[in-house]
């Protein structure tokens, strides 16, 4: 029998189970009893079983806001995602698989979580620093009274009072800057691949705490560095303090299962490569082991004799020790055979220890330039700095004055994703400032024709004319785009716009993806009120425009773990319009009567292309009898190809 299930989506429940306890309960099912109750004896048993210890003592990062923070990873989002048809629809964007997305980056994050968990390989972020003076202040739109807040989230009234009043007062404490933080980075990790990774980008301000909360967020051992990077101007001078012309980059993985890749070479590095044969350009390395661990007795069975070109023994020695080769000798038969040995002959040394004496000739190993990378070190002082890529925005934009002050360099983000991505991975930023995250991907695909995609976020916050520091952007915006209330949004959509083009310009022959989608947070039309409620009643009986149809289309099928740039099929039943995407059919318009019902059913017994194993109504707009109807005709039809199809009737 076909049951009708009826859901509310975005419905706010304090009970919403958290994503840590959901993957328990999968995992580890035994673990719960039959009311949900957890077994705490039995998972312990499971972990002594398994030879982990378990560690009674451990250091936690708590602050004013803690328990808010979790409270908002929770909660489900109060908008609907809307697409800018005008903008996707021209040519270079219709088959675009990269995506800007305005709104509030927590909202988006939420909207991406069912379609996008661990579909992205690479998140870099550029979050506010908290410095005092870069604008940072604690904004919520969400309301509740302290006594709701008080139930929620299991606090005295006392400190929901003291929670409340900070979100309200738009405060920049470290508790306001970490309650902001820690709800985005946690569904953040939930979008990484198993073998993802994040760069944060910080200074000193908040990068102690902010090691702190991602250790609790995303393991302290999967802590993977922290790259120290000259910025090129110095800040924060004043009498009792040095100033600073450094920011770091903190990185965490998800999992162990994250290796670090090398990143291309610089010139000068290329020039060391200064020898050739007919397999290349190469540079040449001691087969004796240098620097630490050298000693014989440091590897006893890299210590043995190889043959020089006139037959005489060679043992590896140190300055006056005897030393070990870098590899043993199996290994070192494997370069003789590929001529991966080179001797270089010396003068004749006068120098033995115990019956090994030294010769003259040294054995060096070919490292050929083809396919060379070098890993990325934890200072980066050789990189453009943040002035530099001012410049460039400038000269970009054709503006006299800067566009944007202060963004990060494409080239620190070309290091990045080369140390962890492949060509064809998703990279995202959620504070997408000037889009150079964005700029950098398209450059290295261009480079290598790589089909790196990127999502980017950027909140639509007003730019302030009347500072000085901001009057450049704010006419350029106004006057050359003609936007009546400038928004970095705008600057961010127009890098993006202009760096492909720049891109495409100097390279014609070139083929690739320079395009990208636009889609937006917007209010949730289709609640009663605005106003935050537990007891909100979802979608009242209302008539919506094309748009907004649309609208409700693309939040339901991004919901449902469908990506925004997934094909959505018009499938016409009669004169009534449903939409397939994946294996879901969206059925939101009025008026799905009898006759629709009959043509459906012989679709799904005729049209081998036409398999949906769900149905989903907008329960407000379709009759429940019509609901009924199609349950029965599901149940008694043929069903030829045996599909197995539910219903669901959504709110």
């Amino acid at each position: 029998m076909i049951e009708i299930q009826q859901e509310q989506l975005f419905e706010n429940n304090k009970n919403t189970e958290n994503t840590d306890i959901s993957i328990i309960k999968k995992y580890f099912p035994n673990c719960f009893d039959k009311n949900g109750n957890f077994l705490l004896e039995q998972f312990n048993s499971i972990l002594k079983n398994s030879n982990i210890t378990i560690n009674k003592e451990y250091y936690s990062l708590n602050w004013l806001g803690k328990s808010y923070a979790k409270l908002l990873r929770d909660l489900p989002p109060e908008t609907l995602i809307a697409e800018d048809n005008e903008h996707n629809s021209k040519v270079e964007n219709q088959n675009s698989g990269n995506l800007l997305i305005q709104g509030d980056n927590l909202e988006v994050l939420k909207h991406l979580k069912n379609a996008y968990q661990e579909k992205v390989k690479m998140i870099y972020i550029d979050p506010p620093y908290n410095t005092g003076s870069d604008g940072f202040v604690y904004q919520d739109d969400r309301k509740f009274s302290k006594e709701q807040l008080s139930e929620l989230v299991g606090i005295d009234l006392d400190e929901a009072q003291r929670i409340l009043d900070f979100t309200d007062k738009k405060s920049n404490s470290h508790s306001a800057w970490l309650t902001f933080m820690y709800p985005r980075l946690y569904i953040a990790r939930q979008l990484l691949k198993e073998d993802g990774v994040i760069f944060i980008s910080i200074d000193d301000n908040e990068v102690a705490q902010l090691r702190l909360l991602c250790d609790e967020i995303f393991g302290e051992g999967n802590f993977v560095g922290e790259i120290s990077r000259g910025t090129g101007t110095t800040t924060g001078q004043d009498a009792n303090k040095i100033g600073s012309s450094l920011d770091y980059v903190l990185i965490y993985s998800k999992t162990g299962n994250f290796s670090i890749r090398g990143i291309s070479l610089e010139e000068k590095d290329i020039k060391r490569f200064n020898k050739k044969d007919k397999k290349g350009c190469y540079s040449l390395l001691q087969l004796r082991k240098t620097g630490n661990e050298d000693r014989k007795e440091d590897r006893e069975n890299m210590f043995y004799p190889v043959s020089s070109p006139d037959g005489l023994m060679v043992y590896p020695f140190g300055k006056d020790y005897l030393s070990r080769w870098r590899c043993s000798r199996n290994s070192y038969n494997d370069l003789v055979k590929e001529n991966m040995i080179e001797w270089i002959e010396k003068e004749e040394p006068n120098f033995s220890i115990g019956e090994y004496k030294k010769s003259k000739w040294v054995p060096y190993v070919k490292f050929y330039l083809e396919g060379r990378t070098k890993q990325i070190s934890n200072l980066l002082t050789n990189i453009d700095g943040n002035k530099k890529a001012t410049i460039e925005i400038k000269s970009l934009f054709g503006a006299k004055k800067e566009i944007f002050l202060n963004p990060k360099p494409v080239q620190l983000l070309n290091y990045l994703i080369q140390m962890s991505c492949d060509n064809n991975d998703l990279i995202l930023d959620f504070f997408a400032g000037s889009g150079t995250t964005a700029d950098a991907v398209m450059q290295l695909n261009s480079e290598d024709g790589g089909n790196r995609q990127f999502i980017l976020v950027q909140l639509p916050e007003k730019i302030n004319g009347e500072k000085k520091k901001n009057k450049t952007a704010y006419d350029f915006v106004k006057n050359e785009l003609g936007v009546e209330n400038p928004t970095i949004f705008e600057i961010t959509k127009e890098r993006i716009i202009r760096s492909s083009k720049k891109i495409l310009d100097e390279n014609p022959e070139i083929k690739g993806d320079f395009g990208f989608k636009i889609y937006k947070t917007c209010e949730n039309f289709c609640l009663k009120e605005n106003e935050l409620s537990l007891n909100q009643e979802m979608f009242p009986k209302i008539q919506f425009n094309d748009q907004e149809y649309q609208t409700l289309l693309t939040s339901w099928r991004l919901y449902d773990g469908e990506k925004l740039t997934e094909k959505i099929i018009t499938i016409k039943f009669g004169d009534y319009i449903a939409y397939l995407c994946g294996k879901n059919l969206y059925l939101i318009y009025p008026h799905f009567e009898s006759e629709q019902i009959k043509i459906l059913i012989e679709m799904l017994d005729k049209n081998d292309d036409f398999s949906p194993n769900r149905i989903i109504f907008y329960g407000e707009h379709i009759e429940s009898s019509k609901q009924k109807e199609l349950q029965q005709a599901l149940e008694s039809y043929t069903n030829k190809k045996n599909l197995a199809i539910n219903l669901l009737v959504r709110y």
